[in-house]
């Protein structure tokens, strides 16, 4: 007997009236007369091929067979329920896996905080964070590899999408006690002539390179060493035995390091961060909702990352 002959009213009618043992209080509590319900019924014994419940003036009864049926029909109506809840959940993108690439400075400051936030109003939604290298942003995403991502401007090509978040600018980390610290706001590119510089990995070459197209000739700089991460660099920076550059927003994990910023002008640089989703295919309910939430929320950890910059 297919399954689909079964209906889940003939089952809710089913489980009603063998708990309070009446057609019409069943009816009452499922919205229906006791005549639906008593033809719901007859209809679900038609197609089991037995009789479900005893019927006197006075009481109705589970059948013998009735009391074998009842376990697997509350089993059916719970699921069903479960999977009706569920459906919900994902409904009102309250239930779900995202993940999320970010590079190192992000995926250990800003997007932590974030989930943390989500969880509090959507429990459900299990978010998942990706170490991703600046350079492979882009492409994680257009291969599905994570839902979205967040990070510096790259170029995206047709298959994945850009939002631009906010803006920071391209500025000097130095030791407190390092000659440049002199300066009270701005350091000029020239002045970094003979300056000991530290980069950090292809992102940092990128970046440079950028800036060079504006720099006038004589005052472009060159890193006398080159590291993978970005903490390697402030490290040495604290030490006084460089200085580093970095966007501003890398202040959450350079401060620590008892390093001072300052700005780097003529020109300045400014770097942009995106939020990076699928261009043509569709984000599921909970990474599409925690997506709108990131954004706003990265845009206001980026105003108050602002707050908190030194001289």
């Amino acid at each position: 007997m297919p399954l689909t002959r079964f209906t889940l009213r003939q089952i809710e009618a089913f489980i009603a009236v063998a708990e309070a043992h009446s057609f019409t209080v069943a009816a009452s509590r499922l919205g229906l007369t006791a005549q639906a319900v008593s033809q719901l019924i007859a209809e679900l014994e038609a197609l089991l091929g037995f009789r479900l419940f005893d019927r006197t003036t006075r009481k109705v009864a589970l059948s013998s067979a009735g009391r074998d049926f009842l376990g697997s029909a509350a089993t059916l109506l719970r699921h069903v329920r479960a999977a009706d809840s569920a459906a919900d959940d994902v409904r009102n993108r309250a239930s779900g896996v995202v993940r999320v690439g970010a590079p190192l400075v992000l995926a250990c400051t800003a997007l932590p905080m974030a989930m943390r936030e989500y969880q509090q109003r959507k429990p459900k939604v299990v978010v998942r964070v990706r170490d991703v290298p600046v350079d492979h942003l882009v492409d994680r995403v257009a291969e599905g590899d994570v839902d979205i991502a967040i990070g510096p401007d790259r170029h995206t090509g047709e298959t994945v999408a850009s939002t631009p978040l906010f803006d920071s600018a391209w500025v000097l980390w130095c030791a407190a006690d390092h000659p440049l610290t002199q300066h009270q706001r701005a350091v000029r590119w020239s002045e970094l002539a003979g300056v000991a510089i530290v980069s950090a990995g292809r992102d940092h070459e990128h970046s440079v390179a950028q800036m060079h197209q504006d720099v006038p000739a004589g005052t472009r700089v060159t890193p006398v060493d080159v590291v993978d991460n970005i903490s390697t660099a402030l490290g040495i920076a604290a030490q006084g035995l460089a200085v580093t550059l970095a966007p501003a927003y890398v202040g959450v994990l350079a401060r620590p390091f008892g390093l001072v910023m300052r700005r780097v002008v003529e020109p300045e640089s400014v770097r942009k961060v995106c939020l990076y989703a699928p261009a043509a295919r569709a984000l599921s309910p909970a990474a599409e909702g925690f997506a709108e939430f990131l954004g706003d929320w990265v845009r206001r950890w980026s105003v108050d990352q602002q707050k908190e910059k030194g001289p």
